[in-house]
């Protein structure tokens, strides 16, 4: 079972409040929950007490494998909650070598044959435009 940690909405029209949960990440986003670990209630003042996070049961969702939606990430790492799960970093592209005129070495094996390339047709040149005939000043003033 894939668990999600995320917020369900609670509250009145117009003034929301949220719930955080681990949920089973099938169901609802507003529907059965497993447990209730959190609470987030934007109308309140105090920033403090906005948030509401039960670290203990946080951190072992989290050690059990439960993925936090973006928002609940940004939370957890706002109240410093141990477990997050690192992402890589996003993979550098390897640099094509090129030659002393600037022109790219294909990245062949040895004894293979050396690929075709493929180029597209050139495009049609445009028409030139019209000009457009000059506005005669309007008589009758």
């Amino acid at each position: 079972m894939a668990v999600k940690l995320r917020f369900v909405r609670i509250g009145k029209k117009n003034h929301p409040l949220y719930r955080l949960c681990a949920i089973d990440s099938r169901k609802a986003s507003s529907g059965q929950y497993i447990e209730n670990i959190g609470f987030y209630d934007p109308y309140i003042a105090d920033e403090k007490k906005k948030v509401r996070i039960d670290k203990e049961r946080a951190e072992y969702w989290l050690s059990v494998g439960a993925q936090p939606s973006g928002t609940v990430l940004h939370f957890f790492k706002m109240e410093k909650i141990a477990g997050l799960i690192r992402q890589r970093p996003k993979r550098k592209r390897r640099k094509k070598a090129r030659t002393a005129a600037g022109a790219r070495v294909p990245q062949t094996a040895p004894g293979a044959a050396a690929p075709t390339k493929k180029t597209k047709p050139p495009k049609k040149p445009k028409p030139p435009k019209k000009p457009k005939p000059p506005k005669e000043p309007a008589e009758g003033a």
